[in-house]
């Protein structure tokens, strides 16, 4: 009886670790995905001549001013980082306010400090729609950026793919001996 209840217990608790296992590696492959983009806003962001259209860019998506993005660059965010909390407010009762900016700042700044999965989880709902509020901040960005350069005639030109090694070549397949007894 007791090994019975020993392997029910087992059983159930390698079930539990196994879906909050599969659960987390899920959240996490999307904070991954929308920390990526963030960071990819912030490397344009830092380009000459790059601020100021991404600044414009995160004013026209999300209809905020200038002194709102200003107020979260003091706390020292980046304009990726500005971005995801823009996004998550945004879904918020009520829209982009102090106060709802303020509450997903006192989440992320903690204690306890909470990634953005987890705050986006808190506030209920799902961190897809703000990933992909985060890329098209970054993708209608870089677009306009191609957009300026191709008006002033200057060249894109797409990255080299690296050359591809030589497939070795196959090796000659020894002679198999005849059967005896045939």
């Amino acid at each position: 009886m007791k090994r019975k209840l020993a392997s029910v217990f087992t059983a159930v608790f390698l079930a539990a670790g196994a879906f909050i296992a599969v659960h987390a590696g899920a959240a996490t492959g999307e904070e991954t995905r929308l920390e990526k983009s963030a960071t990819d806003i912030d490397s344009d962001a830092g380009k000459p001549n790059m601020e100021k259209p991404i600044v414009q860019r995160i004013e026209n998506q999300f209809n905020v001013t200038d002194a709102q993005i200003a107020s979260l660059r003091k706390q020292k965010l980046g304009y990726g980082e500005i971005t995801i909390v823009f996004a998550l407010a945004e879904k918020l009762p009520g829209g982009i306010t102090k106060a709802n900016i303020s509450k997903i700042m006192a989440m992320r700044n903690g204690p306890p400090r909470m990634g953005w999965g987890q705050i986006a989880n808190k506030l209920g709902f799902k961190l897809g729609p703000v990933i992909s509020d985060v890329e098209r901040v970054r993708s209608e960005e870089r677009h306009e950026m191609m957009e300026e350069r191709s008006e002033r005639g200057e060249k894109m030109e797409m990255p080299e793919r690296p050359e591809r090694p030589e497939r070795p070549e196959r090796p000659e397949r020894p002679e198999m001996p005849e059967r005896m007894g045939r």
